[in-house]
């Protein structure tokens, strides 16, 4: 086959550090636009950011060279650098992530869930998602180091 045709997108979850209330409402929409903004700055598309005061969710799409990891440690770094000068917060995401693949079928599904992240999280908590998504995905995974 002389080109290559790809569909990889990806549901991202990951928390401030310490799970940390730092992401207000006042400052949410522009945290949101801001990682949005990043990942088409590396040529990704974001599809949906959402999230609340200690979480973000981003639905994006990504090209075949695309290395997840690479994409994830410009993400938090540059969107961490961001807040504490733009915004003079003391920030920093928590080291880890949460990557789950997507496919087209289910695609508006998860746009959905991202974009209402407030109202999902009036009935559970952020701890209670992930670990849900965890067991959703049959990710393996020791409790004892999730948090």
């Amino acid at each position: 086959m002389p080109s290559t045709h790809a569909s990889l997108h990806y549901h991202l979850v990951f928390s401030t550090k310490e799970r940390r209330p730092l992401i207000h409402v006042d400052i949410r929409e522009r945290v949101h636009a801001y990682l949005g903004g990043v990942i088409r700055g590396i040529g990704g598309t974001p599809l949906e950011v959402g999230g609340i005061a200690d979480h973000v969710h981003l639905l994006i799409g990504l090209k075949p060279t695309h290395v997840l990891a690479d994409v994830l440690r410009v993400l938090k770094g540059d969107s961490s650098k961001w807040i504490h000068s733009e915004l003079g917060i003391d920030f920093a995401w928590q080291e880890g992530y949460g990557a789950f693949t997507v496919s087209k079928s289910s695609l508006l599904n998860v746009r959905e869930y991202v974009r209402k992240q407030e109202e999902h999280h009036r009935k559970r908590t952020f701890q209670e998602e992930y670990l849900e998504l965890l067991e959703k995905m049959e990710i393996e995974y020791d409790e004892r180091f999730l948090w």
